[in-house]
């Protein structure tokens, strides 16, 4: 006979997203059952109540098989745990949630707000924490009912704060309204996440607050992709799969959204490019400042500067050097590109020198604190990241895109920089919003001096700028080709080389810092990598094992970064009764553990202490910056994190969703940074991301050694695969236009 069983979806095991078969965890009063069934469209922490029957698996052990469900309205009672669990109130976690509850049932909030001092009868509440709840209770009503309300449609406690601190007591007009707009608006709610709550609402699939909202949703799905604008066909078949209605729907929202200017139809060769409005204008906007930046000044006589920079610096510049010496002086924008090894940073170096003997101010900055800090040894200049630059400060309204983000970049084109000369290092990295900002603040008669790589990996946000600016043909461009003689004896800068020009490597084992070990079996290759990263190269490069870094492909699978991360954490950062842990979804933090921003976030403060005197602070950390938990504070539910550039940033709990463990990470993180060694498991995986580009970028993060366990026939398959997942952008166009 067939039993019915009632909680909430503590996790999603697993999901087959075209039938719907899941394996979920279901929580039934601090008992967890494993549900297996076909479910459409459900939630972590949604209330269900299934149909079915127990059974024993012969691995996974006792399983309820569903055979019907329904989503279910939470009772109030399980809603206010919720809410007192979700991190609203300081001090009140789920554990100490569920005593509060447990003892006052549906008396709590009345309790917490008439008779406080009740809450000391509680395990782990004195009386001065019981009053200290009772004034945040009483100062966060609106909040508490605005988030009951919200869990009634299936959010956890931390997404209903967010929402709450976003709209405030606006959320309900959003919702009757246009829940879409949770999904322009929130940050972590996707178009799905809105589109069942809307659905719960009782919106109609082909409404057009639904359709419009979707086609926007796929643009921004595009653009988190690095793409600035969609095909027409493409856009049209991905919303149409979204959503599940006719393409009659869809044309008639795209018509609508073009009037409004929300998106910007652009007829191409008979074809239609649909792009974002604001990215359509961004990009239009940084050709028209390139341009205007791109003065050409009078040609002084640079030969016996030349020989005095040579002999300042002592160093011997080839001519290809020489040159972007002379385009530094003559153009307002120049481009300085090459491989590792071709000399760059004496190139930057001696381009400085040339205008410190013309008197002129110069800036220097990266788009990651590692590439800055970089700079910075490399020059004996100060070099900033481009976000600290550009000075963030707090305002209402949005930021680059970002519309959770409440602050702006200071220096702007009413407040522009004040310098000379500009030279931006890890071209590469710089998506479309931070190049916008930076040419906002950069005045004409300001020459811009830009650096990379264009081989690396373009860069994570949207907008392939160093190679479209390339590829204009409009700026004056020096292309550094000689591997110098130092460079040259090592293996890594030669492979590299020879990797961009699709030529087989040669890993035989007898260099001195390039290396495999041919492995086929998954076991074997995380043995492998243990042992050298805890026995033979601490001692081999003169670095400490947590330095360095596994770079692999892939963030799924058992060579990728999650599966990696949590066996390297055993053994890199054991468990330990002087560490304090934090368990975080699919994470445990560790103090001690290697961590990385997965996001940006604009608000966040930092500070950088000297003897424990704050001498610099600020705010933003941004994603790709990497850091180690200095301190978990389990009472106050906060977590500490240094970053390599010793900004020290405090993390609520409800913030650790932009954390990641980072003892591996994928190759496209570690863009701008260098390791002292790299080690990269490489056996299989998909073809077009397993490429020449890919590992291109990988063999040139480390600075003294590169061991690849796994295949050397995946290698050289990678080195003749040229696909690349193709960029949609213009500014290539736009600037050959202007």
């Amino acid at each position: 006979m067939a039993e019915n069983i009632s909680g909430y979806i503590e996790k999603i095991v697993y999901r087959n997203e075209d039938n719907g078969y899941t394996v979920l965890s279901l929580n039934l009063d601090e008992i967890e059952i494993t549900c297996v069934g076909n479910f459409m469209a459900i939630n972590e922490g949604e209330f269900i109540e299934v149909t079915g029957n127990y059974t024993e698996h012969y691995t996974y052990g006792e399983q309820f098989i569903v055979e019907e469900y329904a989503v279910k309205e939470p009772g109030d009672i399980i809603a206010m745990e919720r809410y007192l669990g979700s991190g609203a109130i300081k001090g009140i976690g789920p554990v100490l949630a569920k005593r509060i509850i447990k003892k006052f049932g549906m008396e709590t909030f009345h309790i917490m707000e008439n008779e406080p001092e009740a809450l000391a009868q509680i395990k782990g509440i004195s009386n001065r924490i019981a009053m200290e709840i009772y004034k945040q209770f009483d100062e966060k009503k609106s909040m508490r009912a605005a988030m009951v309300f919200l869990q009634k449609y299936g959010l956890s406690g931390s997404m209903a704060l967010k929402i709450y601190n976003y709209y405030e007591d606006d959320l309900y007009d959003v919702l009757r309204d246009n829940p879409f707009k949770l999904a322009e608006d929130i940050s972590g709610i996707g178009f799905v996440t809105a589109d069942e709550i809307a659905t719960k609402i009782g919106i109609d699939r082909n409404s057009d607050y639904r359709v419009q909202s979707g086609i926007l949703y796929a643009l921004l799905k595009a653009n988190n992709e690095g793409h600035i604008f969609l095909p027409y066909n493409k856009l049209i078949l991905y919303t149409k799969k979204l959503l599940g209605i006719d393409d009659t729907f869809i044309e008639r929202a795209l018509e609508q959204l073009n009037i409004e200017k929300k998106i910007i139809i652009k007829e191409v060769d008979n074809s239609k490019n649909i792009y974002s409005a604001v990215y359509y204008y961004m990009e239009l906007n940084i050709a028209r400042m390139l341009t205007d930046l791109n003065i050409v000044y009078d040609n002084t006589d640079t030969n016996n500067k030349t020989s005095s920079i040579e002999k300042t610096l002592k160093i011997n510049l080839d001519e290809l050097q020489k040159s972007a010496i002379v385009e530094a002086n003559k153009n307002g924008v120049l481009i300085i590109t090459g491989g590792p090894g071709t000399g760059k940073t004496t190139t930057i170096n001696a381009i400085i020198k040339n205008f410190e003997f013309e008197g002129l101010d110069i800036l220097l900055a990266a788009p990651t604190g590692r590439a800055a800090k970089r700079m910075t040894e490399t020059t004996g200049y100060e070099a900033k990241t481009i976000h600290r630059l550009l000075e963030l400060s707090k305002i209402a309204g949005g930021l680059l895109g970002d519309n959770n983000s409440k602050y702006v970049f200071d220096r702007n084109e009413m407040n522009p920089l004040d310098a000379d000369v500009i030279i931006i290092d890890e071209m590469s990295m710089v998506d479309i919003n931070l190049m916008n900002a930076l040419l906002k603040a950069i005045p004409i008669g300001t020459r811009l001096v830009l650096v990379g790589d264009v081989n690396q990996l373009p860069s994570v946000g949207p907008g392939n700028i160093l190679k479209d600016i390339i590829d204009s043909d409009r700026f004056n461009m020096v292309k550094l080709n000689k591997i110098f003689r130092q460079a040259a004896e090592s293996d890594i800068i030669t492979n590299a080389h020879k990797i961009n020009a699709g030529e087989k490597i040669c890993i035989d084992n007898k260099s001195k810092d390039f290396f495999l070990f041919p492995q086929n079996e998954i076991d074997k290759i995380i043995s492998v990598m243990i042992y050298l990263i805890r026995e033979r190269l601490p001692n081999y490069v003169k670095a400490k094992p947590n330095e360095i870094q596994v770079l692999t492909p892939m963030r799924k699978g058992e060579l990728g970064v999650e599966r990696l991360n949590k066996i390297l954490q055993k053994i890199l950062n054991e468990p330990s009764s002087f560490k304090k842990e934090k368990i975080n979804n699919n994470n445990i933090f560790r103090e001690g553990d290697k961590v990385m921003q997965i996001k940006n976030n604009y608000q966040i403060p930092w500070e950088i202490l000297n003897n424990n005197i704050v001498v610099q602070n600020g705010t933003g950390v941004f994603n790709g910056d990497a850091g180690k938990i200095t301190e978990i504070n389990l009472f106050a539910e906060k977590l500490y994190v240094e970053f390599d550039d010793n900004r020290i940033v405090e993390y609520s709990f409800a913030q650790l969703d932009e954390l990641d463990l980072a003892y591996a990470i994928t190759i496209h993180k570690s863009q701008g940074s260098e390791y002292p060694a790299v080690v990269m498991p490489i056996l299989s995986g998909p073809k077009l991301l397993f490429n020449r580009n890919l590992l291109y970028t990988a063999v040139t993060r480390a600075k003294s050694c590169v061991t690849i366990i796994g295949s050397d026939e995946m290698v050289q398959y990678m080195i003749k695969n040229q696909n690349e997942q193709k960029r949609y952008s213009t500014l290539d166009e736009r600037l050959k236009n202007l």
